[in-house]
């Protein structure tokens, strides 16, 4: 059973992947420029939901133009972790609520990367839609978590990157404060243990990150670096450590 489950959810995956590249493009801009409208050869975008989802292709162009990142690659990183989710989930029914929010997360980090950039309309709504999916899950027999931990671990982390943020806002971006929150209240499901772990695993990983590209000589001490994927990157460990072990 949990075989097929991990199958399906890394189909889920790489379905839900390949519908965000469109999105990344569009998001992918400096912070105070408007989301693009346009390819890059001027002509609109339509499809899905507005022109928001599927492929980064445009059908105006001749030849047919690609642009913003591979279908392919974010098919793949997006099933990879909705399948680990699934294995170290189960049949539990909180694994609903990580497979859905998996492609946003996906789709944040690889913005984050692009333009050190955390949209408004991705972090907040993705806070929200967590407790209140959370909130739904509480009530299904045989989950395991608390939603009142999911509650305080949001707050909680939000507040302690807030402060982070307050006291070195050259660092540390707002929208990883915003960011906070979501990541935040799927790992207080679980409980503090996997806060701590999953918020430790994330500066770990920035500090790994950044000290490579010290080395390599592409950054200073000082070179502010996009924390955006590291936050979600150590979420994610987090919540797989959580889940395997409640």
């Amino acid at each position: 059973m949990t075989g097929l489950l991990v199958v399906v959810a890394a189909l889920w995956g790489a379905a839900a992947g390949a519908l965000l590249p469109r999105a990344a493009y569009r998001f992918s801009v400096p912070p105070g420029e408007p989301w693009r409208r346009t390819c890059p050869d001027g002509h609109p975008l339509a499809g899905r939901l507005g022109g928001w989802l599927g492929w980064a292709t445009c059908g105006t162009c001749r030849p047919r133009l690609s642009y913003g990142p591979g279908t392919a690659l974010l098919s793949t990183v997006t099933a990879l972790p909705c399948a680990a989710l699934a294995a170290a989930t189960g049949t539990r029914p909180e694994l609903a609520v990580w497979l859905l929010l998996a492609p946003v997360g996906v789709l944040l980090a690889v913005i984050d990367l692009r333009v050190r950039r955390l949209p408004d309309p991705l972090t907040l709504p993705l806070a929200a839609a967590a407790l209140a999916l959370l909130g739904a899950v509480s009530f299904v027999p045989e989950h395991t978590g608390t939603w009142l931990n999911a509650l305080w671990g949001a707050l909680a982390l939000g507040v302690g990157y807030y402060m982070l943020w307050r006291v070195n806002p050259g660092g540390m971006g707002f929208g990883d404060v915003k960011l906070a929150l979501g990541t935040g209240a799927v790992l207080g499901w679980y409980g503090w243990d996997t806060v701590l772990l999953g918020t430790f695993a994330g500066f770990l990983l920035g500090a790994l990150y950044g000290g490579v590209l010290v080395l390599v000589g592409k950054a200073g001490r000082k070179t502010a670096i996009p924390f955006g994927p590291f936050l979600i990157a150590g979420a994610y460990a987090g919540l797989l450590i959580g889940a395997y072990t409640a």
